[in-house]
């Protein structure tokens, strides 16, 4: 028997009629800063998690008064494998009660807010609304960054206050590149979708004026991990956009480099010093990239004693020390003008795959990539369909695009995550921007038969 709720349980008017504006709050909220408290906790709610679970409670009663069309049954049977494999995992642990929290937040990272923002996004204005708000987030956090820079207020980077990290602080200290890479590869993918006849030219001129200016603080921010993904993001999303204009923004880029770093000197010795470090990871490695390949080494063993479930989520870090050489470093050394010095122990393989091998077995690995590839693969098959279906803004007239912005933007961002995730998990602020990210690219991906068709009562 189906399950509905009574028509006078009302939901305040503005977000059923616009509920992605609760998506769009989830990202702008991530900006609020968190003081010195520790993100890594096994419990730490933040204000932009709360506003993700408000879009997921607005969208569970849309869904059930009928008022959002069903989701697509791909999508059902993707997010249901990944609850499944995590509930295995969980039941399997060899600490369950420990585990329950991990089984939370992945059942919450991974499906419940990617579902969510999926169903809030009915319409292109949507998906512009929710992209937009990663635009202007990142350039709050880039021009942070860049004042951090430049005035040396920022975190420690080889002796020196100079790295940007916005308003995040040291213990969270991938979290300012993170958010510059979403607004940059969104503010690219939009502004590329706003050429041609019908394109809005003063949407264009500013995505592409923010993200010139957000190269900057990304550069500052020292990340080798981030400049890697937002390089292999872009040069997708660019590719896919126009295989010329690829060409042209890799000779404008080095060019923009040349000048930032090499004319004006913005962060010279250290961007170049960092750059080399990456051609360098497989003959002399820093102690950051030896200790990197050894946790996941040592996922690799706990995978090995657990290979079909896992030692279960938040098993990582009780099995670490048993299965790691002796040479792992017992944390990261992080410092501002706010925490002073500490040490950040390491409680994760830095890799996300890694990450679900270890804790949920084969089982998990399946379902994740499951999940990773079906949203990739129908992203690049999807992008540019708009263009030769002559889609029109919503409220305007027809035009000619030569790539639909948004379904590019959920492109760049899904490959940015993806890469990301090869040296890198989830955990600290901006885990729920990931969320955000893979809603993003569920609706381009598996839009279902009634997309942007919400049920009128």
């Amino acid at each position: 028997m189906a399950l509905t709720l009574p028509q006078n349980i009302a939901l305040p008017g503005r977000l059923t009629a616009r509920p992605s504006l609760l998506a769009a709050a989830t990202v702008l909220l991530v900006c609020v800063p968190t003081g010195d408290k520790d993100v890594t906790a096994a419990v730490h709610v933040t204000a932009a998690d709360l506003a993700s679970l408000a879009l997921v409670g607005t969208m569970a009663l849309g869904l059930l008064r009928g008022r959002l069309p069903a989701l697509n049954r791909t999508v059902c049977v993707l997010f249901g494998a990944v609850v499944c494999s995590a509930g295995v995992a969980t039941v399997h642990s060899i600490d369950p009660m420990a585990s329950v929290t991990g089984f939370v937040r992945l059942v919450q990272v991974f499906v419940l807010v990617p579902a969510a923002v999926l169903c809030s996004l009915r319409d292109r204005r949507d998906q512009q609304l929710v992209l937009g708000s990663l635009v202007l987030a990142a350039l709050v956090q880039g021009v942070v960054g860049a004042k951090q820079f430049l005035t040396g207020t920022g975190a420690s980077y080889t002796g020196q206050p100079i790295r940007a990290i916005g308003t995040f602080g040291a213990l969270d200290i991938m979290a300012m590149s993170t958010v510059v890479c979403f607004g940059l590869l969104a503010a690219l993918a939009l502004a590329l979708g706003e050429r041609g006849p019908g394109g809005n030219r003063r949407l264009r001129i500013g995505c592409w004026a923010a993200a010139g200016f957000l190269v900057f603080p990304l550069a500052v921010s020292f990340s080798r991990g981030s400049w890697i993904a937002c390089a292999a993001a872009a040069a997708v999303v660019l590719l896919r956009a126009d295989a010329r204009l690829a060409l042209r923004g890799a000779v404008l880029a080095a060019a923009l480099g040349l000048v930032l770093v090499g004319g004006l000197g913005l962060g010279g010795s250290g961007v170049t010093n960092r750059l080399s470090s990456i051609g360098a990871v497989s003959d002399t490695p820093d102690q950051s990239v030896t200790d990197r390949y050894d946790l996941w080494g040592t996922a690799g063993r706990i995978w090995q004693d657990h290979p079909v479930t896992g030692a279960g989520p938040k098993a990582f870090q009780q099995l670490r020390d048993s299965h790691a050489p002796l040479r792992l470093s017992s944390g990261s050394d992080a410092a501002d003008s706010q925490i002073g010095f500490t040490r950040e122990p390491l409680l994760s393989p830095h890799n996300m795959y890694f990450l679900v091998l270890s804790e949920q077995g084969l089982i998990g690995v399946l379902a994740y990539l499951a999940l990773f590839l079906t949203l990739l693969v129908n992203c690049l098959l999807r992008v540019g369909d708009s263009a030769t279906k002559g889609l029109s803004p919503v409220g305007g007239t027809a035009r000619s695009p030569t790539v639909d912005g948004p379904r590019l933007a959920a492109l760049g961002l899904l490959v940015w995550v993806l890469v990301d995730f090869l040296y890198a998990d989830i955990g600290g602020t901006t885990t729920v921007l990931t969320s955000v990210i893979l809603g993003l690219a569920a609706r381009t991906a598996l839009p279902g038969p009634n997309a942007g068709e919400a049920k009128q009562t």
